[in-house]
């Protein structure tokens, strides 16, 4: 089995992608980075998958439409100002695409764009327009700009990258993400874009990306709230020089192990940077009858306040992890479940069977006070497991979004 190895430099550890992050001025702050583009040095089969919110940013549909041959060259991305719900959001979305073309001759119908911010205000091409000269000459094997340019109200940029062999070739995946709130996808998760220099098909690469969601993305919850912009793209420009993957195999199987391990890793990097966050939490289900009541499980206790609440708090109130447990729709034999907490400060069991047994308060306590918390729910019904990602639930979220705007 092909080793899967962590490496440095995010969406440009591929061979061939640079990128650049700029300050334009969408956002008031100057010291704030609003304005990315990833560029691949050959025109690269591309993927992506989009939220399920019927109020969609008019980039998305830019996006879709750009991809529907399965290639790209080139990605651009602002934050501070979602494009969404104006009326002239295509016409904003296909200019940003136009002025890749403009400075750097790459088609605007191989441009992908995306956007982050505040929805219902319009966009001004100005500021984008104005910053470009910037933005390009910034192009390089570094993608650290890049990462910060596409955060909004996240504290961390966030990047991962692995290297992997396919076909007798070293290949290299990576990514950048930003997300912090309203996140709750249903098929992808806020902004997310990946490269690779592994040469495999636009049809290979977009069903390994949509089964990787599955398991990755969609597992994610901050708070309950799925946005109009989220959406994941990646692109392979095959300058590994490995056979390309056409079709399922050894191959393609290690391509969705690399992928899966970038995916997880950002997961939990924005599941734990959550807005006013100060802990990630993972609901760890086992032993469930099959992979959808797994799945279910975990992402309700995942999504409940009142368990995030609590672990704000590091409370070890397991009540509340039956609760969700019971109203997730899933089914389940209550008579059967066990629930635990971990963390670095160790284990410990709060229920077993579905009913409370002793434990100590001050040794739950010091294990819910470290930043990652994992909640252990063992259903004692079958053989599947799932995991989700959240973070616990503070004033600090509150206080965020009630002047997000302003």
């Amino acid at each position: 089995m092909s080793e899967i190895t962590e490496i440095e430099n995010g969406v440009c550890a591929a061979k061939g992608f640079r990128a650049s992050g700029v300050h334009c001025g969408i956002r008031k702050n100057k010291g704030k980075k609003d304005l990315a583009l990833i560029v691949s040095e050959k025109r690269a089969a591309a993927a992506a998958v989009y939220t399920t919110n019927l109020v969609k940013g008019a980039p998305l549909t830019v996006t879709k439409n750009h991809l529907s041959d399965g290639f790209a060259s080139a990605l651009i991305c602002n934050s501070g100002n979602a494009n969404t719900c104006n009326a002239n959001g295509i016409e904003i979305a296909e200019g940003m695409c136009d002025l890749v073309q403009q400075h750097l001759g790459i088609p605007a119908g191989d441009v992908l764009v995306a956007s982050t911010g505040v929805i219902g205000q319009e966009l001004d091409l100005a500021p984008i327009a104005g910053g470009m000269d910037t933005l390009c000459a910034g192009l390089c094997p570094q993608s650290h700009d890049a990462a910060e340019a596409i955060m909004t109200t996240d504290t961390i940029a966030k990047e991962a990258a692995v290297s992997f062999t396919a076909g007798g070739k070293t290949c290299r995946l990576g990514g950048i993400a930003k997300g912090s709130g309203m996140i709750h996808p249903n098929m992808a998760t806020m902004l997310v874009f990946l490269t690779t220099d592994c040469a495999i098909s636009s049809i290979m690469l977009q069903k390994a990306l949509q089964e990787d969601v599955k398991t990755s993305f969609n597992m994610v919850s901050i708070d309950g709230d799925t946005s109009t912009n989220d959406m994941v793209t990646v692109l392979a420009n095959g300058m590994a020089g490995n056979a390309e993957i056409t079709e399922e195999g050894e191959d393609f199987a290690v391509f969705c192990r690399a992928l899966h391990q970038v995916t997880v890793k950002l997961c939990r990097m924005i599941a734990g940077d959550g807005e006013g966050a100060t802990k990630l939490l993972s609901c760890k289900v086992s032993s469930a009858k099959d992979e959808k009541t797994a799945k279910t499980a975990a992402k309700s206790v995942i999504c409940s306040s009142l368990l995030k609440a609590a672990m704000f708090g590091a409370d070890a109130n397991w009540g509340r992890v039956l609760c969700a447990l019971g109203y997730s729709g899933a089914a389940l034999d209550v008579t059967k479940i066990d629930v635990g907490f971990a963390s670095q400060k160790g284990q410990i069991t709060v229920c077993q069977s579905g009913s409370g047994v002793p434990f100590s308060e001050e040794h739950a306590k010091e294990i819910l006070l470290e930043k990652e918390i994992d909640i252990l729910v063992d259903l004692h019904d079958g053989s599947f497991s799932a995991e989700s990602w959240g973070c616990d639930l503070t004033y600090d979220y509150v206080k965020i979004n009630g002047d997000y705007r302003t």
